[in-house]
């Protein structure tokens, strides 16, 4: 039977290196079906309690957090803006996480984060994981890749021997979680 997974890139930007990133990781999984989600497609209003008293929450919260209830195991890669969430990201989060408090269903996390730079945007990586922990007690494996340009081919992966070794023994643990 197949594992369902839902992946993401933490960024709205049309050409996301770490949408590409997490899209690499899900495909790596045997015999998963791959929800690709693209937070373009969640675009909602800024979250603000007076907004959701007025509104309540917007249908497409529902329908990303429908998403998430469905999936066996849920795939993430962060994109770093000013050493934090993406406001695209954290907008959506904080949209689902008002629909019920359990927001990401006690899911297996693979959770990946990249960037042009040397530290491969570790520091949001380094807060998702730290939050993140608190709000699932599933298995939550973390890797990041620095300097994607470099290290990353779209027809081969990580291109990086040893952040390839790397990559494949985190991708290895999330597997034997879901």
């Amino acid at each position: 039977m197949s594992k369902k997974i839902v992946a993401l890139g933490a960024s709205n930007s049309k050409h996301s290196i770490n949408k590409q990133l997490a899209s690499f990781a899900a495909s790596k999984i045997e015999d998963a079906a791959i929800n690709l989600l693209d937070l373009n497609d969640y675009e909602m209003p800024l979250y603000g309690i007076d907004r959701e008293n007025e509104s309540g929450i917007p249908e497409l919260a529902h329908q990303f957090k429908a998403q998430l209830k469905d999936s066996d195991g849920i795939i993430i890669s962060f994109a770093e803006h000013n050493g934090a969430y993406t406001v695209a990201f954290k907008n959506v989060m904080d949209w689902i996480s008002r629909i019920e408090k359990d927001v990401w269903y006690n899911k297996p996390m693979f959770l990946l984060a990249t960037s042009p730079g040397g530290r491969g945007a570790i520091t949001v990586l380094e807060i998702a994981v730290n939050k993140f922990k608190h709000m699932n007690s599933n298995s939550i494996v973390s890797f990041s890749l620095p300097f994607f340009q470099q290290n990353f081919n779209t027809e081969s992966g990580i291109t990086n021997e040893e952040l390839a070794d790397a990559f494949q023994e985190k991708l290895n643990a999330f597997v034997a979680a879901l």
